[in-house]
């Protein structure tokens, strides 16, 4: 884990040293003074935004706090209030809508090439067959990964100076956000993403914009040193609050809600998820074939669902074939594929809503499921949160435990005078949050989430993670967000569409492993009592064998990643002192001393990461 953090920022000091080589160039897009009322108040005022030629900008904040608005001010679809835009001439600007416009279109290849900035049919055709979609389907019958994909090939096609991107991976299966990555980093323009998808803002993004409280942050670093910044921002506004004797008003936001407090208890429960994966490693893996024969009488007593040499096929086309799988009670289940792979189908057939073609399904008497599939068309937007949640009451039954409506909402990051809030006036991020509030408080022991993280922001979704960590039955999920499901499941289910299913022990990128494996024609380790390599397992997590290090090399190991979090504090409450603009007109000795010490500081950081990311690489073999 941690030597991905050192390798991520290796990247991003390289990209922080090519984005204040970019600083020099105007601005392709600027709004200075930019405000916005919403409601009876503003929005947001006052912000400044400067967007470079390459610029490669995360755009980040919570569900309602006008991320998707401030995208459409950028590209000039909304009037502001206050502020003035400039533009460079000849500057073209193309905005991905979350929620494409497609009524009044016979086929995706009318609504691609519509209106007066259309790109080239054959631009468009070129992006489609390479995003695999076919343009002359009928657009009031396409899916949602069909919709999306044919607004990604109208963007993309239309050769784009700025392109402005809101939630561009929702819909999309694995292969297609593969392509769609590889594009963006071979894309000589700038952009602007907001996406709850981690694992795709860390690879592309290069610096972010936070929108928080209404006001716009912008630091030179990629998403991936996002959540260390924040923290920064937080404690420092704690510190403020302190000296000001006004830690009230700091209340009413995210620092006292928990959020710092809930990252920390996240990397708990990731070691608890190692542990569990490890566990299911050993019971699938041939290895584990004797521990398992052992306890077979207490897997038996805790499997909630067992999946038999299941197959099932649509005419002649199979869909899964020689299915066997024992699915335990707090297992957390993914399913990943691409479009059209089977994870629907698959999904029905451990629920009992399809039969099997052969082979058995057996489910206990005692399972009690709820699906949550992001279906937010039942809550009417007349309706008000008090009602969806609680029917209209003050009090909510959680699971058999009466809780008031308002600390609930808390429970959801929400804030508690949104009890008497419409539905229609709520982001969809908001709505999301909302159905997941509602369906959790049922009771339940089998969770099936379809694609739950669509329209939540970070902030949810580390909230999600903790509430499917602590939740005491089984969880299904299917979702292509990759971070998501290395956060959360034991045991992934891989479809490649030919009616295989691999079965590993742990997360998305386990799996990917697998894969990788499998097309350089290495072995792959296979199931218990499989004869097939169909059921493979990535091998179970170790810990760290002390024997590999010396004595000196074990204490270095384990006390490194301590001291670099001292210095990182260092830096920053260097970097802190030296944002004083006067600093340097009022003390040039003390500004130089504080330089030097910086640069001290820094390069003690950065040859504490190479030597633990040595030692990483030494105990990992």
């Amino acid at each position: 884990m941690r030597s991905r953090v050192i390798v991520q920022r290796r990247a991003l000091r390289e990209g922080n040293a090519a984005a204040k080589r970019q600083a020099m160039a105007a601005p392709i897009l600027s709004w200075e003074g930019l405000g916005l009322v919403q409601g009876n108040g503003w929005l947001f005022q006052d912000l400044d935004i400067h967007i470079q030629q390459r610029d490669r900008l995360a755009l980040i904040g919570r569900n309602g706090a006008g991320k998707t608005t401030l995208l459409k001010l950028l590209g000039g679809q909304v009037d502001a209030d206050k502020g003035t835009r400039s533009i460079q001439p000849g500057t073209k600007i193309v905005t991905l809508e979350q929620d494409p416009f497609f009524t009044g279109f016979d086929t995706l290849m009318d609504f691609a090439l519509s209106g007066k900035d259309a790109p080239p049919r054959h631009e468009v055709e070129s992006i489609a067959g390479q995003l695999g979609i076919d343009m002359n389907r009928k657009a009031d019958s396409a899916s949602g990964g069909e919709r999306r994909r044919a607004a990604l090939a109208r963007a993309l096609a239309s050769e784009p100076d700025l392109l402005l991107l809101d939630e561009p991976t929702n819909h999309l299966d694995l292969a297609a956000i593969d392509w769609l990555e590889d594009w963006l980093q071979r894309y000589r323009g700038a952009f602007v993403v907001i996406s709850h998808d981690r694992t795709f803002l860390e690879r592309l993004t290069k610096a972010t914009l936070w929108l928080d409280r209404g006001s716009l942050r912008r630091k030179d670093i990629g998403f991936g040193g996002y959540e260390a910044w924040m923290e920064q921002v937080y404690a420092e506004e704690a510190r403020a609050a302190d000296k000001l004797d006004a830690k009230l008003k700091i209340e009413a936001h995210w620092l006292e809600r928990g959020v710092t407090a809930r990252r920390k208890r996240n990397m708990g429960r990731l070691e608890k998820l190692y542990e569990m994966r490890a566990q299911r490693a050993a019971m699938l893996s041939p290895q584990g074939t004797a521990k398992l024969a052992i306890a077979s009488d207490d897997a038996k007593s805790k499997a909630v669902i067992v999946a038999d040499h299941v197959n099932k096929s649509f005419g002649d086309r199979p869909i899964v074939k020689d299915f066997t799988l024992r699915i335990t009670r707090k297992d957390r289940i993914g399913v990943v594929g691409s479009n059209g792979a089977g994870k629907t189908t698959l999904l029905k057939l451990l629920t009992g809503e399809l039969e099997p073609d052969s082979g058995t399904i057996t489910l206990a008497k005692t399972l009690q499921g709820i699906m949550i599939d992001q279906q937010r068309s039942l809550m009417a937007p007349d309706k008000r949160v008090r009602d969806v949640l609680a029917d209209g009451s003050d009090w909510i039954d959680v699971r058999g435990v009466r809780k008031h409506i308002q600390g609930y909402l808390k429970d959801f990051l929400f804030d508690p005078g949104l009890v008497e809030a419409r539905i229609g006036t709520l982001s969809g991020g908001e709505r999301s949050r909302l159905l997941l509030a509602r369906e959790f408080a049922r009771f339940s022991n089998l969770l099936v989430l379809d694609e739950p993280t669509n329209d939540l922001d970070l902030e949810t979704l580390d909230l999600l993670q903790e509430v499917i960590s602590d939740y005491d039955g089984t969880v299904l999920i299917v979702s292509h967000d990759r971070d998501f499901l290395d956060r959360t499941v034991t045991i992934t289910l891989g479809m490649d569409g030919s009616g295989k299913v691999d079965i590993v022990a742990g997360g998305y990128a386990d799996w990917e492993k697998i894969r990788k494996q499998r097309q350089a024609g290495k072995p792959v380790a296979r199931s218990a009592g499989a004869d097939k390599p169909e059921a493979a397992v990535a091998a179970p997590v170790q810990p760290a064998k002390k024997g590999k290090l010396s004595y000196k090399d074990q204490r270095d190991y384990e006390l490194l990643p301590k001291r670099i979090e001292e210095l990182d504090a260092a830096i920053a409450r260097g970097e802190a002192q030296l944002a004083d603009p006067d600093l340097y007109a009022k003390d040039p000795r003390k500004f130089d001393a504080l330089m030097a010490a910086l640069e001290k500081v820094r390069a003690e950081k950065e040859a504490a990461e190479e030597r633990w990311l040595e030692l990483a690489e030494m105990v990992e073999g």
